[in-house]
């Protein structure tokens, strides 16, 4: 089974994916992050660096929707493809740092993959608003994040929301993580759990 966690920077997705993975013995795929040779480059100039940057992260995903997909094992994934292409691109483009002709081809390739791509048999998706967000931006501490706006936030929120509202791939679990700490928190945890297992069973009955 595969089950993905979608949400904005800063939402928890990779840390719920990693307690996710060791409460359940569930396989992880991480977002790539710590290596991903743009990430940097571009948060000092979205500009130039965007395409570059979205071509890094489709294909990356495209591998691991692959190997999740030949996986005989449980798989939490951190961040999905769709959200690289209806999130991420889609944002860059309507804010001009993604040029047309760029997101015209970044779109026919992330087409040619969806005929390879399965849909996660879950997607978590966590509602977080800004001050939530920002709050836990600033606690993880990476220098790369300290020039992220708030109105690039809000408009990935947008995004996100929009996305969201028109999911249709597959089941689907919305988790408002604003007055959550399930970091601290142990009953913030089991309340997640809880409603885990009850799509997880309920995609078996």
């Amino acid at each position: 089974m595969h089950i993905a966690i979608a949400g904005n920077i800063g939402s928890g997705k990779t840390t719920l994916a990693k307690k996710l993975g060791h409460h359940y013995d569930w396989k992880i795929e991480l977002e790539d992050t710590e290596d991903n040779p743009y990430l940097e480059d571009f948060y000092e100039d979205m500009k130039k660096w965007s395409f570059h940057l979205q071509i890094y992260f489709l294909n990356s995903r495209f591998q691991q929707v692959k190997d999740i997909a030949k996986s005989p094992t449980y798989t939490v994934q951190d961040r999905t493809i769709y959200e690289d292409a209806y999130i991420f691109a889609a944002n860059l483009h309507q804010s001009g740092c993604f040029e047309e002709r760029d997101y015209q081809n970044y779109l026919k390739l992330f087409h040619s993959m969806m005929a390879y791509a399965t849909p996660p048999d879950l997607l978590i998706y966590l509602r977080a608003d800004i001050p939530k967000l920002v709050s836990q931006i600033e606690k993880r501490g990476r220098d790369y994040e300290t020039t992220i706006s708030i109105n690039y936030l809000k408009n990935l929120n947008k995004h996100y929301e929009n996305w969201i509202s028109h999911y249709d791939k597959g089941k689907l679990l919305i988790i408002d993580v604003n007055h959550l700490d399930f970091v601290s928190n142990r009953e913030d945890f089991s309340f997640i759990v809880n409603q885990i297992d009850r799509e997880i069973n309920g995609l078996f009955s």
